[in-house]
């Protein structure tokens, strides 16, 4: 008995950490398409409405017409291949997580028992793939309604918008207080009665009526798992993400039951239900609280609160896994656990991983990077007592002298990363860089890009790359998904006839007419004269190196 529960305490140890991971990677894509509300793209590029614009210095710019750029060609489907791959991965670590949820793990043995029950093995087999198969295929079509319900344009907006942004958040933590004992989500009892009375019809419906009872007599413990999962695969852009999502999830639920079938005395060494499949549940329920702040974050930038900041999250976090340190401990108790006699070897080991992550997070609150997390956090520019940025700052004078900029355009909602001396508005920058003759760095970027505070936290800090871009550049950061409304005299009309009256319309706008991109982080170097890309653009590239090399060999184009 001892050994099967160490088995089980390793497994779900790998299942947490699969399942964090796995949200950290399909969080921190490599593009974020979910950033942006997207703009048709006419096959001949659009030029930017001529516009005059008075700069903070009192210089008057007449904003020429634009000359035709370089259509930038991506390879299709590439970035959402990438992205329903990272969705996929993600629903199938929920599913596996599913499994040893108190719902579910103890059906896993009596519904096998009834394949392999008087049955030869190959019709045992052959009917709990069956019911796999079911089991799949009712998660799937749940998540094609997601998409037909929602419409691809609704799913591309959700990530950005605040509404639902707090909704999500609110659904999230509503989650969590389930998996943490405050309350079951379960669902009407007359549908399972009326699925599980059709289940005895036998025969082909009576397993599809099967495959939906366990649906949804689990739904109390699988319904925040898939909540979540359908919250994250809607927010990222990709059409068929719900349905991949689900897709992942489902397959995870599905093989054991058509493997045991296969294999029944395998069953033996399946550990005993217990409380340790609470455990399990307490744990993701904590782990669904801390996901649950991203969402607020991302609200939180969007709208410019500034209330929500980096400290405030770093805090939240470090309680929230301090906590669950505790509780695997056996130090923190709810209602609904059992009594823990003693901590096993691999609850221990659970414990220490968590607590040493809890240490890893405490100085980030004076501004250490936490480049493993970094993707997860609000930028470094929101902290406020931050002894790290600093530090990347040359001395004055030691690599020569700047060209004072003065004071930006929106400089008072804006806070350029690592204190880089950055614009936020493209034709003012624009004008500066004619002014010291300098090459353009746009940087589409975005409030909700993990993928933007990724670069930020560990490519830009690199000396080599902090140099580059500080003393050879000019920076532009435009975000697309900004909410702040433009002033009257600066709002435009698209040529496919939209209002651009927000910031992040403009630049989102600006971004797809003119450079046919729609991902972030996305990087353009421009020749500020001609308006002419210097060399292939870019996203993220974790690589300093590579990001280097990239902005050298722009260097090298203006410099012809």
């Amino acid at each position: 008995m001892t050994l099967k529960k160490s088995r089980a305490g390793l497994t779900i140890l790998a299942l947490i950490l699969l399942l964090f991971c796995g949200l950290n990677r399909s969080l921190a894509q490599d593009t974020s398409a979910a950033d942006v509300e997207f703009t048709e793209i006419s096959s001949v590029p659009v030029d930017t409405p001529q516009k005059v614009t008075t700069l903070a210095n009192g210089t008057t710019v007449q904003k020429k017409e634009a000359e035709k750029p370089a259509v930038i060609k991506e390879k299709p489907g590439q970035n959402e291949q990438k992205s329903l791959w990272a969705i996929f991965i993600t629903g199938f670590v929920g599913g596996l997580a599913a499994l040893l949820m108190p719902c579910i793990f103890p059906m896993l043995p009596l519904t096998v028992s009834f394949f392999t029950k008087g049955s030869e093995k190959g019709k045992a087999f052959r009917r709990a793939a069956l019911y796999g198969f079911f089991i799949i295929l009712i998660y799937v079509v749940l998540g094609l309604l997601v998409t037909i319900l929602f419409g691809a344009d609704a799913l591309n907006s959700l990530s950005t918008n605040g509404i639902f942004n707090f909704f999500f958040f609110l659904l999230l933590v509503a989650f969590a207080a389930s998996f943490l004992g405050a309350f079951e989500i379960t669902l009407p009892s007359s549908w399972v009665n009326k699925m599980d009375a059709n289940s005895d019809k036998g025969g082909i419906a009576g397993l599809f009526f099967m495959a939906g009872t366990l649906a949804l007599v689990s739904f109390s413990c699988t319904g925040p798992i898939i909540g979540t999962l359908l919250v994250q695969a809607a927010t990222s852009g990709a059409l068929l993400g719900p349905a991949i999502g689900m897709f992942g999830f489902s397959l995870a639920l599905a093989i054991p039951f058509a493997l045991f079938a296969l294999f029944p005395s395998a069953m033996n060494a399946l550990p005993k239900s217990g409380g340790w499949l609470n455990s399990v549940k307490v744990v993701l329920g904590f782990l669904e609280l801390a996901f649950a702040l991203k969402f607020l974050s991302n609200v939180d930038l969007a709208y410019h609160w500034e209330w929500f900041d980096r400290e405030i999250f770093l805090v939240l976090w470090i309680v929230i896994f301090g906590m669950m340190g505790i509780y695997l401990l056996g130090k923190l108790k709810f209602s609904h656990d059992s009594d823990l006699k003693y901590v096993s070897v691999p609850r221990l080991m659970m414990a220490i991983v968590v607590l040493s992550f809890t240490v890893y997070m405490v100085p980030g609150l004076w501004g250490a990077p936490l480049k493993s997390i970094s993707a997860f956090l609000p930028p470094q520019q929101t902290q406020d007592f931050d002894l790290y940025t600093p530090s990347l700052i040359p001395v004055k004078g030691q690599h020569g002298t700047t060209v004072s900029s003065g004071p930006h355009k929106y400089a008072e909602i804006f806070h350029s990363p690592l204190n880089l001396d950055a614009f936020f508005d493209y034709e003012e920058g624009l004008a500066y860089a004619k002014k010291v003759n300098k090459p353009v760095l746009i940087d589409f970027t975005g409030h909700a890009c993990v993928n933007c505070r990724k670069m930020e936290a560990n490519v830009w800090p690199n000396p080599d790359v902090y140099k580059v871009i500080s003393e050879e550049y000019v920076l532009i950061q435009l975000y697309v998904d900004d909410k702040t409304e433009v002033a009257s005299a600066d709002v435009v009309t698209s040529a496919q006839g939209r209002i651009l009256n927000t910031i992040g319309k403009k630049w989102s706008d600006l971004q797809a007419a003119k450079f046919h991109a729609n991902s972030q982080p996305f990087y353009v170097l421009l020749d500020p004269k001609t308006e002419k890309i210097l060399v292939e653009p870019q996203g993220a590239d974790y690589n300093p190196a590579n990001y280097l090399k990239f902005l050298k060999s722009g260097l090298e184009g203006f410099s012809k």
